[in-house]
């Protein structure tokens, strides 16, 4: 059958994660366990964020966006491995591949500026503590926030207008348990050396420019407080090391999957599991048990829940 764009691919094939039964129910159970947490964690995150009133502050609704994009991207390839996992025809649809690259990169892109975002409001709250509720006010917060998900779908829609209209001909095994814009390119009946390198721009330096970037910046932060008071630079440090980890957690396997030159299958499986089941879990664990605002926030929302429930059990009116 013939696709919309001359292809003659409607499927493609995507890679065993495992061949044991035994590694496979191991899995199955691993993923299964992280995406009720990331699904659980994420979760507590925003609605903590949304309807505990001390949290409505720039560094919090930043957060909370974090956890929805973590969310998000974890949701586009772990519940297609947990069912692949015990399928023996792994196989998704043209358009589902489709579909699947598109929202991997939406979601990749906002969470890049996300991060970029949350560095500049630890650098203007510690660098410049006295300016910074009338440099990160709410209306500074939003415009970042919208600028994250435009600059997300930019950096989508640019590799997705190309990729999509391809001629795919055969073979068409991905070579991975995901569907990506590197790996399907190569698939494609035509030469695609400088589309290839579009994505690599596109993704890959990027991803490593804004790494080095971020780094660069926490360490300014440091080295800064340090200027100022060498008492104050533990504290400092503390605060940014959670942001720290973030980077580093988000950005390496993006940097080896897009510029590493000689990927392997074990390798590119390991990175991407870090990537879409480590680090969206990761990530609420470290700003909750780093922060404790954050942990003051969820106890007393812990609380007001509990207390709800037995003012409904016990007929009484809530006070």
């Amino acid at each position: 059958m013939d696709q919309g764009n001359g292809s003659v691919v409607i499927e493609f094939v995507l890679l065993e994660l495992a061949q044991s039964l035994g590694m496979q129910f191991f899995l199955f159970l691993f993923f299964s366990l992280f995406y009720v947490g990331i699904i659980l964690a994420n979760i507590f995150i925003m609605f903590t964020v949304i309807f505990d009133y001390h949290l409505h502050s720039p560094m919090y609704i930043l957060l909370a966006n974090l956890s929805l994009v973590d969310l998000g991207l974890s949701s586009t390839t772990v519940p297609r491995m947990i069912s692949d996992l015990f399928s023996d025809c792994k196989i998704i649809s043209f358009h589902s591949c489709m579909i699947q690259m598109f929202f991997i990169h939406v979601m990749g892109g906002v969470e890049m500026v996300l991060l970029v975002a949350m560095a500049y409001d630890r650098y203007t709250a510690i660098c410049k503590p006295l300016h910074y509720l009338t440099v990160m006010n709410l209306k500074m917060c939003m415009l970042l926030i919208a600028a994250a998900w435009i600059i997300g779908m930019i950096h989508a829609v640019s590799q997705f207008v190309f990729v999509i209209n391809l001629p795919f001909c055969g073979p068409n095994n991905v070579g991975s348990f995901y569907c990506d814009f590197p790996r399907v390119i190569k698939l494609a009946c035509v030469d695609t050396y400088r589309l290839q390198f579009v994505v690599i721009a596109n993704s890959g330096f990027i991803s490593m420019g804004t790494f080095f970037f971020l780094i660069a910046s926490y360490i300014f932060i440091l080295v800064t407080v340090r200027q100022h008071s060498s008492k104050d630079l533990s504290k400092a440090f503390f605060t940014l090391s959670a942001h720290i980890t973030v980077v580093v957690l988000f950005f390496t396997p993006c940097m080896f999957l897009y510029l590493w030159p000689f990927p392997t299958k074990s390798l590119d499986k390991f990175f991407a599991i870090v990537d879409f089941v480590v680090t969206p879990v990761l990530n609420p664990a470290i700003y909750t048990l780093r922060n404790r605002d954050m942990q003051v926030a969820m106890r007393r929302l812990s609380r007001q829940g509990v207390r709800r429930e037995l003012y409904r059990y016990s007929g009484l009116p809530e006070r």
